[in-house]
């Protein structure tokens, strides 16, 4: 069978032993290297994609995908823009919403919050908070009834539990003969919730939407209509769609309109993070050089009899491309494979490291989960064994070139 010079020889000076048994120590250090930051990259890569994963959904625990307002923060309409929203065939569920800022009170706690207005009916086909309920359910709230549901960190701030009253005041002011007042009004704790975030735990309450429609003045008005769709990364899109086809003028947003700023730094992170472990990969890539530039050494006299013989410099160069590329893949496919494995069974791996050693990775007090998550992209293990791939060949050119200036004489005078 056929195979050209340099890939034959190359290939034979892979797996032939060597006198120089250093060499060989460094070359497969070489190899070893490169898996390593590669099985680095890849779970590391895997388990920030998990925890990004992990933070959305909990954001889309009480965040719609879509957001459709009424651009004075009264949509009158409303009925007739839920059903054209309901029509389209993009649009999963959609649901009113009534939102204001309030202060709570109880006992002498006070504290500030966002109170979200629903339809318990229509509600949970847009977020999943109805799966977050720690007590009570959405349901309980009733029209008229005067019921709120807490997230939990808000609760114990203001130290109620599910029967308890707290008093809610809102900035609409009510003219009376002692002068104006702010409009106020007790309602009873109906239910506790706990998406896992801070931001939605300490600061929102959940109140039927005509009750809070009635309190805040807004008549048959809603503040807008929230939707939920398949794709969540077609949202911006769909709500621009929807907009458009509804009569008049309305703001459209989106869940990372919430949480822009949010999100570009878990992005940022991701890839600094992938940055510097690369460098793990350069290091190990490094050794290749080293491990050529000895090979060349101590392969002077074959080299300068290949170029006595007539092998031109694009052979004596291509040699060491192909054993250097060879200890590049051998190494980026091995860490590869590891790497994949490990990211899919990183819970395990954390779990059993934790109870050999009797340690604790995550408090799920501080960080609200239990366990690692990882979540394996195709595109990320593409993009770091091609990478890695692409680093081992460009580390063997200058080993490659050192071998192309060998001069025969020189090489072969005292042999």
């Amino acid at each position: 069978m056929f195979r050209p010079l340099p890939l034959y020889i190359g290939l034979r000076y892979t797996r032939s032993r060597r006198r120089n048994h250093f060499i060989s120590f460094i070359s497969l250090f070489s190899a070893l290297g490169i898996a390593l930051g590669v099985i680095a990259l890849i779970t590391v890569l895997s388990v920030m994609n998990g925890f990004h994963k992990e933070i959305r959904e909990r954001i889309l625990g009480m965040a719609s995908h879509g957001d459709v307002q009424a651009l004075n923060g009264r949509m009158l309409e409303w009925r007739e823009a839920l059903q054209q929203v309901q029509q389209n065939p993009n649009v999963l569920a959609a649901a009113p919403y009534v939102e204001a800022q309030a202060m709570l009170t109880h006992a002498g706690e006070v504290s500030g919050a966002v109170v979200r207005g629903v339809d318990p009916a229509l509600e949970p086909g847009v977020v999943d908070v109805d799966q977050h309920m720690q007590r009570g359910r959405l349901a309980d709230l009733a029209p008229g009834r005067y019921g709120i549901i807490l997230g939990r960190e808000l609760a114990q701030t203001l130290g109620v539990s599910v029967g308890d009253k707290v008093t809610m005041v809102v900035p609409e002011m009510t003219v009376t003969i002692a002068g104006s007042l702010p409009r106020m009004r007790r309602f009873a704790v109906v239910g506790i919730f706990e998406v896992g975030m801070h931001q939605y735990d300490s600061s929102v309450a959940m109140v039927h939407v005509q009750d809070a429609a009635r309190l805040l003045r807004m008549g048959d008005a809603v503040t807008g209509v929230r939707i939920r769709i398949p794709d969540v990364w077609e949202a911006r899109a769909v709500s621009l769609q929807l907009a458009n086809q509804l009569p008049g003028a309305y703001r459209v947003l989106n869940w990372t309109d919430y949480h822009r700023n949010f999100f570009a730094a878990l992005k940022m992170e991701k890839r600094m993070m992938g940055v510097l472990l690369f460098l793990l990969v350069v290091i190990a890539a490094f050794n290749i050089i080293t491990t050529l530039v000895m090979m060349v050494i101590d392969k002077q006299s074959d080299i300068a009899i290949l170029k006595t013989f007539g092998s031109s410099p694009g052979s004596v160069m291509g040699i060491f491309v192909v054993q250097g590329a060879t200890l590049g893949i051998v190494g980026t496919a091995l860490g590869t494979v590891l790497g994949v494995l490990l990211a899919l069974n990183v819970e395990e791996v954390v779990a059993a490291i934790e109870r050999l050693f009797g340690v604790h990775f995550i408090d799920p007090s501080v960080y609200y989960i239990s366990k690692l998550p990882s979540d394996l992209h195709s595109s990320d293990v593409l993009l770091v064994a091609s990478g890695s791939v692409l680093l081992s060949l460009l580390m063997t050119l200058y080993p490659a070139w050192r071998a192309y200036r060998t001069e025969p004489a020189e090489a072969l005078r005292y042999e």
